[in-house]
């Protein structure tokens, strides 16, 4: 298989600019060894295992099935009773991950614990500023989030059209574009914008080893880019996620002036987790992308990330250089 090489590339080890981002639920030893066994990079999501011991478990798993280098997502979220933080980060450290991608509030913490164990951090961004702002804590390169994205897009609404060149433009560590990007078209387009790798999260989730309900990536083909809801808007916390009977009527009861608490029942993490395990499809929210638009098949992760590669590769050498005359 042809190579791309970039500055991400080279700092973190791996051999393709992809890295399959941390997804509640979904992070887990399966797909995670499968991206790194396909020479891109995978991400165990922390707090999907519900304790520190559970996570150096589901870290010792993905060892058993993969020898390539593989990271752990570390989402810092708000909360009265917050997680045992500082022991999820021993058991990363201990069980020999160097590569930890943070998301949510700023990681002080996290990279004041983790660089001096060698750990390079990635951190999850939704603007330039915010970008601007934990390069300057030392982290060792940054995801983009586009509004297109899973997830939380931010209350900015700006586009990865706009968002990737802005990055290029101020950072100086590299960077890998987040939201509405799930092949060869996606890859290319973030390089020649400036960033040096994508993330893809949606598209992973729709993949033969994705351990989640056959019935859900069937919902993801079958669906067009225009089937999510950005819910929690009038919060000021939106997120994207499939549109369904909860996330509808969260949108409607919240724009007709309901306070979080009024909702709380209908996003429960447990009844989201809940879709993925038995494919009820209204059961919770799920987090989607913009991007499902663009997904018409659940091939393999290593069909997935050969063919987007290759591609990527046939379309620089070939299609873009035919454009140029002299």
């Amino acid at each position: 298989m042809p190579k791309i090489s970039t500055r991400f590339t080279e700092a973190f080890g791996v051999e393709h600019p992809i890295v399959q981002g941390g997804m509640q639920w979904v992070g887990r030893a399966e797909l995670v060894a499968a991206v790194a066994n396909s020479g891109a990079l995978g991400m165990i999501t922390a707090l999907t295992q519900p304790t520190p011991e559970d996570l150096a478990a589901e870290i010792a798993r993905t060892r058993e099935l993969t020898d390539k280098p593989f990271g752990v997502n570390l989402t810092i979220l708000p909360a009265i009773n917050p997680p045992p933080y500082a022991e999820y980060r021993q058991a990363i450290v201990e069980g020999g991950v160097r590569i930890v991608e943070t998301a949510g509030n700023l990681p002080v913490e996290h990279v004041e614990a983790l660089r001096p164990a060698g750990v390079k951090i990635i951190h999850k961004c939704t603007s330039v500023r915010h970008a601007l702002k934990a390069q300057s804590i030392g982290v060792d390169a940054v995801s983009i989030d586009g509004f297109e994205c899973a997830g939380h897009p931010g209350e900015d609404d700006v586009s990865g059209l706009i968002l990737i060149p802005r990055a290029a433009d101020e950072l100086t560590i590299p960077f890998i574009a987040s939201g509405g990007l799930g092949d060869a078209r996606g890859l290319v387009a973030a390089l020649a914008l400036g960033a040096d790798g994508i993330n893809m999260g949606t598209r992973f989730m729709c993949t033969v080893e994705a351990p989640i309900h056959e019935d859900v990536k069937q919902a993801i083909v079958a669906a067009s880019e225009l089937d999510t809801e950005l819910i929690f808007r009038p919060l000021r916390n939106t997120a994207r996620v499939a549109s369904n009977a909860v996330s509808r009527e969260v949108v409607a009861q919240l724009s007709q002036g309901a306070a979080f608490e009024d909702v709380r029942h209908l996003v429960a993490g447990q009844r989201g987790k809940g879709v993925y395990e038995t494919g009820d499809l209204d059961a919770g929210i799920w987090s989607v992308g913009q991007v499902q638009g663009l997904i018409n098949d659940i091939p393999t992760v290593a069909e997935l990330v050969g063919r987007t590669i290759t591609a990527a590769v046939e379309t620089i050498d070939s299609r873009l250089s035919g454009l140029v005359t002299h």
